[in-house]
């Protein structure tokens, strides 16, 4: 699964993050295709609180065991 990221608060503006199926996962500065559409997400992380909005999966708030500030609006991918 891909997750095509833009906003602040990543290594890199734009990136893409490649979650494979043994847990391993790969980030990549930009856009890495091929993108095959899943869903798109906003997620904001504010501190310890994580909120995401996504269209497939709607809403959802976590906490998170690190301090840190990001605003990102994702592409999900196969």
């Amino acid at each position: 699964m891909k997750f095509i990221e833009f906003g602040i608060g990543n290594t890199w503006f734009i990136r893409t993050e490649t979650e494979f199926e043994d847990g391993t996962e790969n980030e990549e500065r930009g856009i890495v295709g091929p993108i095959h559409f899943q869903s798109a997400y906003i997620r904001i992380w504010i501190r310890k609180t994580v909120i995401i909005l996504d269209l497939k999966d709607g809403f959802k708030k976590t906490k998170k065991n690190r301090n840190t500030f990001k605003i990102i609006f994702g592409i999900v991918s196969l």
